[in-house]
């Protein structure tokens, strides 16, 4: 516990943070603040991710495949049953298996779909707000380092003003080097938090294909009780299928009130 404290009182004391701090002010204690947060949202982001993002894996493609073949016959509870602990964390999974297994009851095709775009946007809003977090912080940075460049300017002419105007470098180096360092600092947080956001939007589009490619292959295959039997009946339908993470919050058909998370899931 000593030790702890005696550490993380010489970080803050005598080291790093403590100088980064004299260099910058306090705008530079806002942009350590954030880049803290931003590391430990985009280390939630890739524990989440790693257990509950929705993938296409070999026993949900047999699944489909089976499916495709004979939709009346096809075990849906069984790859449910046979999944281990991470499969069954798999929302992809369990999106096709109720899906399916809807649709082998015959229940209305329509609310069928909206089910299924209903639950395929859940499964990708808990990444909505870590890669909105991300998104700000690269947006912000460069803004608080703008402002720290602003206050070392005024510091310096301040000290101009004082001296009337008879103010030597040493005087004005301070405010002057205030200035280039929050700049710097800030530059430094947001291009590596910039470059993170793209990944995960371009990450989130691959996901968003991936899920529209297993509904669709879902919906063009009717069992011959269902409602639709033929993949012509069902093409009108798809179109509200084909993106299920771009509906709106109020209404599970209407895919263009979200512009913002459509453009992240593509």
């Amino acid at each position: 516990m000593f030790s702890s404290q005696g550490t993380l009182s010489a970080l803050t004391d005598n080291g790093p943070l403590a100088e980064l701090i004299s260099m910058g002010g306090p705008v530079m204690v806002v942009l350590i603040a954030i880049a803290f947060i931003g590391v430990a949202t985009f280390l939630y982001l890739m524990l989440f991710g790693a257990f509950y993002t929705p993938r296409f894996t070999k026993p949900l493609q047999q699944l489909v495949a089976h499916w495709q073949q004979a939709p009346s016959d096809t075990r849906v509870e069984a790859t449910r049953a046979d999944a281990g602990r991470l499969g069954r964390a798999n929302p992809l999974m369990h999106l096709l298996v109720n899906t399916m297994s809807a649709c082998q009851s015959g229940t209305n095709i329509a609310a069928v779909r909206e089910t299924a775009v209903r639950d395929a946007q859940n499964s990708l809003e808990p990444f909505e707000a870590p890669l909105k977090i991300i998104e700000v912080i690269a947006a912000l940075a460069p803004l608080l380092g703008l402002l720290g460049t602003v206050m070392g300017m005024m510091e310096a002419f301040s000290a101009m003003a004082a001296t009337e105007g008879r103010a030597n470098a040493s005087q004005l180096s301070g405010g002057i080097y205030e200035a280039l360092a929050t700049t710097a600092a800030g530059l430094v947080v947001a291009i590596p938090f910039a470059a993170l956001a793209a990944w995960i939007e371009f990450r989130l589009r691959r996901i968003h294909k991936t899920i529209n490619s297993a509904l669709v292959s879902v919906f063009n295959v009717m069992p011959a009780d269902g409602n639709v039997t033929t993949a012509d009946a069902t093409q009108p339908e798809l179109k509200k299928a084909e993106a299920p993470v771009e509906e709106s919050n109020h209404s599970p058909t209407n895919f263009d009130n979200n512009p913002r998370f459509a453009h992240a899931a593509g």
